[in-house]
C-alpha cells in the first residue's frame, strides 16, 4: 500500500513537471488557448496535494489533541476517495481503540483498588511532604473528622499533637495516639510508609482504633486475675467457715461456762458471718470470668425495649422511649443484652433520682453508612466526674457506698462478646450518655 502511495505520488509529480515543460513550450508558440488549460491542470494538481497534505496534517492534530486531553471518543469515517487514506484512518482508529481500552482498563484497576481500600477498616490516608491529604479512603473520612480533610493541620481537632506527630513519625515506626471524636475517646495505633511517584515524596499513613483490642487484652487480664484470686480467696474462707460451724458445735455439747460460752460464740458467729459474706463477695466476681459466650439469634428492637419497659420500673421517674424503627433486626442473645440495658437503666435512674424532674430517655438510631445501630441511654443526672470516667469500666471500679464494681464491666464484656462497643459521654451537672453500637451486616 504505500509503494503504491509512492508510486501515486511520484506520477503526480512527474505530470505536474510534464504541464510546467508543456506550458513554457505553448507559451513559446503562442498557443494561449492550450496554455490557459495546462495551467488550470497544473492549479487542480497543486490544489490537491496542498488538500490531501492538511487533510492529512488535520487528522494527525486531531488525533494527538485526543491523545493529550485523554479523550478516546475520536473515531474517522473512511472517504472511499483513497485506498492509502482509507488505510490510514483505519490505522488512526485502531490506534485510538488501543489508547480507548488501556484508559478503560485503567481506570477499572483504579476503581478496583480504590474499592479494596475503601472496605479496609483502617484509616489509611496520602499526604506529601507539606502536609497536603491527597486521598482518603472511607474509613478514614469516617472515623477521623466525618468529612474529606486537605491538610494534616485540620487534625487538631482530634488531638492537638497530632499533625506533629504525622510528621515526625519514620518509617516503620509505631506511635499510639489517644482522639477524642464526638467527646468519644479512641486510641489509635499510627505507622507510616514512605515512597516517591513522579518525583514527589509522599506519606502513606495508617491508623488503626486499638482501643477495643486494648480493652479486650485488659478484660482477659482482669479475668485471669479474678479466676486466681476467687480460687485462692475461697479455698482459704471454705475451711474457716467448716471450722468454725464445727467449734460452735462441739462448745454446745460439751458445755462452758456462760462468760466464756458467750465469747466464744459471738468470736465464731463473727468468724462464720464475716467468711459467708466474703464467699458472696466473690461470687459475685466470678461472674467476670464466667460469662458464657452469646448465643446470638434475631430479635427485633421493639420486642427487646418492650421486655425492658416491663422490668425497669421505677416511680417519679419518667422514661422517654424514641425508637426509630421497631423492626430493626439484631442479631444478639436476648437475654445477656436485657442485662446489659437492666443495668444501665437502673444506673440511669439512681443518677437522676435526686433531680426535680427526673427523666431517662432511650433511644435508637441506624447509620446506614457504617451499617451500625445504635442506642443510647441518657440520664439529666449530675454527671460523672473527668478523672472517673474512664475509670467506670474497670473490674471492681466503683463510687457507689453499696457498689459491687462489676455491673458495667460486665456490660463492656456483653457487648464485646456482641462485635459492639459501649462508651459513655458525661458532662458535669447535665448527665450521661451511654452508648451501645452494633455492627449489622
Amino acid at each position: 500500500m504505500k509503494g503504491w502511495h509512492t508510486i501515486w505520488i511520484v506520477l503526480l509529480l512527474l505530470l505536474l513537471a510534464a504541464l510546467s515543460v508543456g506550458s513554457c513550450i505553448l507559451y513559446m508558440y503562442g498557443l494561449y488557448f492550450c496554455l490557459l488549460f495546462t495551467v488550470l491542470a497544473i492549479v487542480v494538481i497543486i490544489s490537491y496535494v496542498v488538500y490531501s497534505r492538511q487533510m492529512l496534517l488535520g487528522r494527525m492534530v486531531r488525533m494527538v489533541e485526543a491523545i493529550r486531553y485523554e479523550d478516546f471518543s475520536l473515531n474517522f469515517s473512511a472517504t472511499g476517495k483513497s485506498k492509502m487514506e482509507d488505510r490510514l484512518i483505519e490505522d488512526i482508529n485502531v490506534v485510538m481503540e488501543k489508547f480507548r481500552r488501556h484508559l478503560t482498563a485503567n481506570e477499572q484497576q483504579y476503581q478496583y483498588y480504590e474499592t479494596l481500600l475503601d472496605r479496609a477498616d483502617t484509616c489509611l490516608l496520602v499526604a506529601d511532604t507539606e502536609g497536603n491529604v491527597l486521598w482518603m479512603n472511607r474509613s478514614a473520612v469516617q472515623e477521623l473528622c466525618g468529612h474529606a480533610i486537605h491538610q494534616l493541620e485540620e487534625l487538631k481537632v482530634l488531638n492537638q499533637d497530632f499533625p506533629n506527630l504525622l510528621r515526625t513519625l519514620q518509617p516503620g515506626e509505631v506511635k499510639v495516639i489517644r482522639i477524642y471524636k464526638e467527646e468519644v475517646m479512641q486510641d489509635m495505633a499510627v505507622t507510616m510508609t514512605q515512597y516517591t511517584t513522579k518525583g514527589t515524596d509522599l506519606h502513606l499513613v495508617n491508623l488503626k482504633n486499638i482501643r477495643s483490642i486494648l480493652e479486650e487484652n485488659e478484660m482477659e487480664a482482669w479475668q485471669k486475675l479474678v479466676r486466681v484470686l476467687t480460687h485462692e480467696i475461697m479455698n482459704s474462707i471454705a475451711p474457716i467457715m467448716s471450722l468454725s460451724e464445727t467449734l460452735l458445735e462441739r462448745a454446745s455439747l460439751r458445755g462452758m461456762n456462760e462468760k466464756d460460752y458467750d465469747i466464744m460464740l459471738q468470736g465464731m458467729e463473727t468468724i462464720h458471718r464475716r467468711s459467708k459474706g466474703l464467699l458472696g463477695f466473690v461470687e459475685n466476681y466470678r461472674k467476670l470470668s464466667r460469662l458464657a459466650s452469646p448465643i446470638l439469634a434475631p430479635v427485633k428492637v421493639g420486642d427487646l425495649l418492650g421486655d425492658v419497659r416491663k422490668l425497669v420500673t421505677t416511680s417519679g421517674i419518667r422514661f422517654v422511649y424514641r425508637i426509630e424503627d421497631e423492626n430493626q433486626i439484631l442479631m444478639i442473645d436476648r437475654s445477656q443484652m436485657e442485662q446489659v440495658l437492666i443495668n444501665l437503666l437502673k444506673n440511669a435512674c439512681e443518677a437522676c433520682m435526686e433531680q426535680p424532674e427526673p427523666e431517662v430517655v432511650i433511644e435508637t438510631s441506624y447509620l446506614s453508612e457504617k451499617h451500625i445501630f445504635q442506642l443510647s441511654v441518657i440520664d439529666n443526672g449530675c454527671g460523672i466526674l473527668p478523672n472517673v470516667v474512664d475509670k467506670i469500666f474497670i473490674p471492681f471500679f466503683t463510687t457507689k457506698p453499696a457498689g459491687s464494681g462489676i455491673g458495667l464491666s460486665l456490660c463492656k464484656q456483653i457487648m464485646t462478646l456482641h462485635g459492639g462497643t459501649l462508651s459513655v459521654k458525661s458532662e458535669v451537672g447535665a448527665g450521661s450518655t451511654f452508648i451501645m453500637k452494633f455492627l449489622c451486616r
